[in-house]
This record gives C-alpha cells, sequence and structure tokens, in this order.
C-alpha cells in the first residue's frame, strides 16, 4: 500500500480557521482537531495551491506545501515540489509546523509510522549521569515512550556504545511496585542506547551523528530532540551544528536548554538572540525542572479547581506569601561553578520566581501553554524594582559539631578566598496589581543550612474581632491559619487550624488538616525530569520558561545584582548548619511577619 505524506507550513503560522475556509469552500475534507496532526483527503492534497492559500490576517505569508512523501513496502521517500515565486521570494529555512497525512479517497486516514531519537549533548557529565538517562529509563518502563525511539549519547570523551550503557547502567532504578521485570526492561533499554563522540562546534561530527541517527530511523518519519546538558557558553555553537547538520528533513526538531539561562538581562537576551538565529522559539524548551515537581504542578489545580481557596486568594485574606529553599550541604566540588552565579541567580531568579508566578497569577482562559505563560508573565511584569534594603545576602562559614568539622565557603579550593558570593540570600518582592497590592511575598534560599526543605507558606491573616483571642494570649500569630505546600522532601498539603482540646475546659490547640502523599497515594512520585522530558516529547510546553517570561525575570532581578557587585556588599557570614543570617529575621520583621519555617519548629 502506498501512502502520501505532505507537510505544510506558514511564517506566521495560519489559525486553524484559515485552512477550514479554505478547505469548506472547495468541498475538501478537513479534520479541525486541534493540538493534533491535521488529516486531509487526497483531494485536498491535489488542490493545495501554495500561491493561494492564505493566512486570514496575513495575506502575505500563505501555506505552502514543503514536502511530499511516499511509503511503499515501508521505504519512505520524499520529493520536494516544485518551488513557487512566492516561496522563492519569502527565502526563509523550511519551518514544518503540521502533519498532513493522505490515505486515498476510499481509505480510511492512517498515520504513518514515526520514530523520535533522543539525542543527550554533554553525556558524560554529572546531570546527564545522575537525571536525564534515568529519566529516560523511568518513562521507558512506564510504557511512556513511543514504540520506536533511540537514544543518543553525544560528548567530547572517548567512548563506545557499551562503555555508555556500562556507565548509565548504575544510576538506572525501577518503579517500587513494578520490579519483577526490571532487569529485562534495563537490558532492552540499555540496547536502544549508543554513543558518538565529537566536538561541540564540529558540523562535521554532528553530520556523521546524522548518519548514524539515520539507520536507526530507518526510513520512519523522524522526530529529533537534542538535550542540551552543556555549559551555556556552548549552547548556540551546539544548536548551530544541530540545526545545520543533524535536525530532521522531514519530522519536528526540538532542543532542551538547561539553566542558567545568562547572568543578567544583557547576556539573557544574548543568549536567546544567539538560539533563535537558528531556531525558532516553538523548538527552544528552557526547562527549569522545580517547575515539573508534583507540588508545583498541583498548585494551579489546589487553587483553581477547589472552591474553598480561589475567594480568598488575594490582599483580602492573605497575609503574606513565604518561598523557602535550604539545602543541608554547601556547594561540595561546585564551587567554581557556583562562584560565578550565587544562590540569588542560582535558585532565587528561576526556581523560586517561576513558582511565585504561578502562585500568584490570574485564572488562565485555558490550560493552553500559552495561556497560562501569559498569565505568568503579566504577574512578573506587575513586580515592583527589587530595591537593596530589601535584600539580605549572606555566606555559610566552617563550624564545629562534635568531632566533625565542616567546611566553610571560602574554604573550598575552587572559590576565591575574599570571595563575596552569597550562599545564602532573603528578599522581600511585592505585585503591584489590584490581587496582591501590599502583600509581601517573602522569598529564602540557602546553602549548608539545619534542613533540606523546598516549600510555600501562605499565611492568612487574623480573624478580625476573634472571640477566642483571649486563650491565644498576646501572640495572635499562634491563632493565625496557614497553608503549606511542601514541595521536598516528604511532600505534603497542610493546613494549620484552630481546635478545641477534647475536655470539659476550653483550651485550644492549633492542629493540622494534612495531606502526606506517602500516606495517602501508593505510587512513587514521578521525577521531575520525567515529566518535563514527557512532554518535551509530545510538544508540551506549560511547564517550559517562554522568552518573555525570561526577560522580565531578569529584569527583576540584574538592578539589584548589579548593585551588589558594584557596592561590594559583604554577605552576612552563618555557621554552617545553622538557621541563616539573623538579618534574615529582621527584613521580616520589618513587615511584620515571622518565617513560617524557623516559628513553626520553635512552637513544636
Amino acid at each position: 500500500m502506498e501512502t502520501t505524506i505532505a507537510r505544510c507550513w506558514a511564517n506566521p503560522p495560519c489559525p486553524q480557521t484559515s485552512l477550514y475556509s479554505y478547505s469548506h469552500a472547495h468541498g475538501l475534507t478537513y479534520s479541525k482537531n486541534r493540538g493534533m496532526p491535521k488529516y486531509f483527503s487526497s483531494r485536498f492534497l491535489r488542490s493545495l495551491d501554495a500561491n493561494k492559500l492564505s493566512c486570514a490576517n496575513s495575506a502575505s505569508n500563505g501555506w505552502r506545501l514543503s514536502a511530499v512523501l511516499t511509503q511503499q513496502d515501508g521505504v519512505v521517500s520524499a520529493v520536494a515540489p516544485p518551488t513557487t515565486e512566492k516561496a522563492k521570494e519569502s527565502g526563509s529555512p523550511l519551518r514544518f509546523t503540521e502533519v498532513v497525512v493522505d490515505g486515498s479517497a476510499a481509505s480510511p486516514r492512517e498515520r504513518i509510522e514515526s520514530t523520535v531519537s533522543i539525542t543527550v549533548v554533554g553525556a558524560s557529565g554529572d546531570l546527564a549521569k545522575k537525571k536525564i538517562f534515568p529519566a529516560l529509563f523511568a518513562l521507558y518502563y512506564e510504557d511512556c515512550l513511543p514504540k520506536h525511539f533511540t537514544i543518543f549519547g553525544y560528548a567530547r570523551s572517548k567512548m563506545t556504545d557499551a562503555e555508555l550503557r556500562k556507565m548509565i547502567s548504575g544510576k538506572l532504578t525501577c518503579r517500587i511496585d513494578k520490579r519483577a521485570n526490571c532487569e529485562d526492561k534495563m537490558d532492552q533499554f540499555l540496547q536502544r542506547c549508543f554513543y558518538h563522540s565529537g566536538q561541540y562546534n564540529s558540523e562535521d561530527n554532528f553530520k556523521e551523528l546524522d548518519k548514524k541517527l539515520k539507520e536507526h530511523e530507518a526510513g520512519r518519519v523522524a522526530n529529533r530532540l537534542f538535550y542540551l546538558s552543556v555549559p551555556p557558553d556552548i549552547f548556540v555553537d551546539v544548536v548551530r551544528c544541530a540545526s545545520r547538520s543533524s535536525s530532521s528533513a522531514i519530522g519536528w526538531t526540538r532542543v532542551i536548554v538547561e539553566k542558567p539561562f545568562g547572568r543578567d538581562s544583557e547576556s539573557s537576551a544574548e543568549l536567546t538572540r544567539g538560539l533563535k538565529e537558528y531556531l525558532t522559539e516553538e523548538q527552544i524548551y528552557r526547562i527549569d525542572h522545580y517547575l515539573g515537581k508534583e507540588l508545583v504542578e498541583n498548585l494551579s489545580v489546589l487553587r483553581f479547581s477547589n472552591l474553598v481557596f480561589e475567594p480568598l486568594w488575594s490582599r483580602q485574606y492573605i497575609r503574606n506569601v513565604q518561598l523557602i529553599f535550604s539545602e543541608d550541604f554547601g556547594t561540595e566540588g561546585r564551587g567554581g561553578y557556583f562562584d560565578n552565579y550565587g544562590i540569588i541567580r542560582d535558585i532565587m531568579q528561576n526556581h523560586l520566581l517561576q513558582i511565585l508566578a504561578l502562585f500568584a497569577m490570574e485564572t488562565p482562559v485555558s490550560l493552553d501553554a500559552e495561556d497560562i505563560r501569559n498569565e505568568k508573565v503579566k504577574v512578573l511584569r506587575s513586580m515592583r524594582p527589587l530595591q537593596l534594603e530589601d535584600v539580605v545576602t549572606g555566606q555559610y562559614k566552617s563550624h564545629v559539631k562534635g568531632d566533625t568539622r565542616y567546611p566553610g565557603y571560602t574554604d573550598d579550593n575552587t572559590v576565591p578566598k575574599n570571595s563575596l558570593t552569597p550562599t545564602f540570600a532573603a528578599a522581600a518582592l511585592f505585585i503591584d496589581n489590584a490581587r496582591w497590592d501590599g502583600v509581601p511575598f517573602l522569598m529564602k534560599a540557602g546553602k549548608a543550612l539545619h534542613n533540606r526543605r523546598a516549600e510555600i507558606r501562605v499565611q492568612f491573616r487574623h480573624v478580625p474581632g476573634n472571640l477566642y483571642k483571649r486563650n491565644f494570649g498576646t501572640d495572635l500569630d499562634q491563632a493565625t491559619n496557614e497553608l503549606v505546600i511542601r514541595v521536598q522532601p516528604d511532600e505534603a498539603i497542610y493546613l494549620k487550624i484552630n481546635n478545641k482540646i477534647p475536655g470539659l475546659g476550653m483550651r485550644l490547640d492549633r492542629s493540622n488538616l494534612n495531606l502526606h502523599y506517602a500516606a495517602r497515594y501508593s505510587s512513587e512520585i514521578p521525577d521531575a525530569y520525567e515529566r518535563l522530558l514527557l512532554d518535551a516529547i509530545e510538544g508540551e510546553r506549560r511547564l517550559f520558561i517562554r522568552s518573555d517570561e525570561l526577560d522580565a525575570a531578569w529584569s527583576l532581578f540584574t538592578p539589584l545584582l548589579k548593585e551588589l557587585e558594584f557596592r561590594k556588599v559583604a554577605p552576612e557570614l552563618y555557621p554552617y548548619g545553622s538557621r541563616g543570617p539573623v538579618g534574615a529575621h529582621y527584613l521580616a520583621a520589618k513587615y511584620n511577619v515571622r518565617w513560617g519555617d524557623i516559628s513553626g519548629e520553635l512552637r513544636q
């Protein structure tokens, strides 16, 4: 049987209504299925005129037939259509955006077989070994990857396929509830993993990769995903080589880019310009793995699907919001990298600010990626510029506990002895819009603290005219309701309420209404990288960062970072394993706030 496929593209992309109107006017069959490939009858393809079919809102940018393929007996061959005068004038590279599948007029519509090739660039690095390959295996173990897929590791290190498989096999684990066929699944997965050694700036090396990919794609429609697990200074080199030498000719090509996305507004804009020389915005997937955390993704569900929360989600009822990130270890060998960025760039400007935007955004029109990201951008653009007096920085110093000496930040041989890079920061941020005017959003992030946690704390206002205030004494904060969303570890959502202790007297107690994930759900929570990799393969962009989001985030923090560096502000020292600098408590007190993570511990 022979199947014919055509791909259409437009710059900018045409709305579906344009195609529908065209097909309806000419009596053609067109399936208007949002978010899925578009299916056309044979008659539609024969009638498709690249010069006449135009976008309703942009007659100068019409749809053009960019490739026609035929498949017979499993072999795919491509035929380029005649070049139209309009296509010649545009001079733009082909950008495939829609798939059109055509059976015969009498036969049912069918989709041609496709494959996904995933290339991990920087495959010998720690991130690839510890996170990316295990996440891909977890997706395979859960049967979430396509039927046909291939994984390639690419790095400068010389390595064979067998050596790559041995390197990553020790990091692969199976789901707790499905260990029976673990070894078989692992062997099957490893047999689909291959390696190619090459330079990151060599188009010839990427052409060799392209040849290997084609061998494994075996004539199927090839979709290709590149994961850039490399330093940001070589992002553009890799993208240039991959785009020119190993992008898919007849399928989609997508690139996942890891943070950091620059050091400030200027370097971030320069990186974006460099990437967009070779990719469209739709091909770039800027990953922030915290957006893939289960409890972060649950934020919108908690708020928008529970009537009890949405009416309270404003300045009228919320007194302050705290976003807290702490690690109980130091830089541990990453000092050289970390010293170039610091805790504000590493954690606050991306992880915590993205969570804040999700928390504070208005109700989106829909759950489509662009609608959600539009609302996040509005929040970021409404935020008040950060002032130096609303920020506290710290740096951990050595500390002896018992017989153990914990090293200070500058004890790391890769860190300059006179480094002023903060390993801790606390900040008060404000959103100047009708919903959040006057509500302090307090951020706190640090390394080498007394525990490991990431959580969102929502402290509600005091009850007006509280009948039971005498039972709480002078500390009304004890009577304040608090919603806590613990992102990690030991995921949970709990609401602190006031309750009468059973008995004849009137004694009140503060209790928790607790949703503890480990107790409530038996299944293991997927790693954030699993969710984000699967979304990238499926083309779901909701949890990835758009370029204007990135610009808005950097515009908020860049002036502060430059002022800290220009004034050479010395961070407050705090002992390794402590609760952080005292200045953080003064900052919270300035806005009549107590840090919930510490005050809660003291009351227990």
